[in-house]
């Protein structure tokens, strides 16, 4: 039996479908990668599940700091997206700098699997702390422009959007803690992901009703460094 504690930021019933083993199979294939130790083979079911990799830096405290999240929302075998997308979130996420072995120590992962995806009826068909919203929306430009060439005054440019430009879908995510992280409410959780997305454009109400809104759930576990030190030891990983 494993002396490991519950995680305390695991409810029941995430705990039902994401589990500590899916975070020490995470932290797991960075450490080895980072040290060249030899890895250990996952004991959990290969389910499949959109996922998403988060990495963070613990702070005494304090918040923990972001360090890296990337995932995907096209269902993957646990076994072979864990280990994927442990590294992708490490390593390849544009806004940080790559972990390096010396910062292991202060990490904690935390895995979150996705379910529940619905259509929303509209922009503010969901409810923060329960569901993740992804969303798409066309090129601002389109919304106003249907029936006339002239540049819209919601761009940000002076110039015409060229015709690949108006073309093009932008979209975004976020994971359902991240609203109430925030302290945001619907509205201002819909225009930071408009922003996000890539528009730096005006945000009017005209541009948040043409997008289109799948909301979902997540089932999440946290571990830290420590726990994972011990996870390793108890299964025969060495150091």
């Amino acid at each position: 039996m494993s002396l490991i504690p519950p995680n305390p930021t695991t409810s029941e019933e995430d705990s039902q479908v994401c589990t500590p083993e899916h975070c020490y199979y995470a932290f797991d294939t960075l450490y080895t990668t980072l040290t060249r130790k030899k890895a250990l083979p996952p004991k959990f079911p290969d389910e499949k599940f959109p996922l998403f990799v988060t990495w963070n830096v613990r702070r005494p405290g304090k918040t923990p700091r972001l360090r890296g999240c990337i995932g995907n929302f096209t269902a993957q075998p646990l076994h072979q997206g864990l280990a994927e997308y442990a590294l992708v979130s490490a390593f390849e996420d544009h806004r940080f700098r790559k972990i390096e072995e010396r910062e292991l120590e202060s990490l904690e992962c935390s895995i979150s699997l996705l379910t529940d995806f619905e259509d929303a009826s509209s922009y503010l068909d969901w409810t923060v702390g329960v569901h993740g919203i992804y969303i798409t929306f066309p090129h601002p430009s389109l919304v106003t422009s249907d029936r006339s060439e002239a540049p819209s005054p919601l761009s940000s440019s002076s110039s015409v959007p060229t015709r690949s430009g108006l073309g093009r879908s932008f979209t975004a995510t976020y994971l359902p803690q991240i609203a109430e992280e925030q302290g945001w409410d619907k509205l201002e959780t819909i225009d930071s992901a408009i922003q996000k997305a890539g528009w730096n454009g005006r945000i009017t109400e005209d541009l948040r009703r043409s997008i289109k809104l799948r909301r979902y759930q997540s089932r999440k576990c946290t571990v830290g460094w420590d726990e994972y030190v011990e996870w390793r030891k108890q299964n025969g990983g060495k150091m």
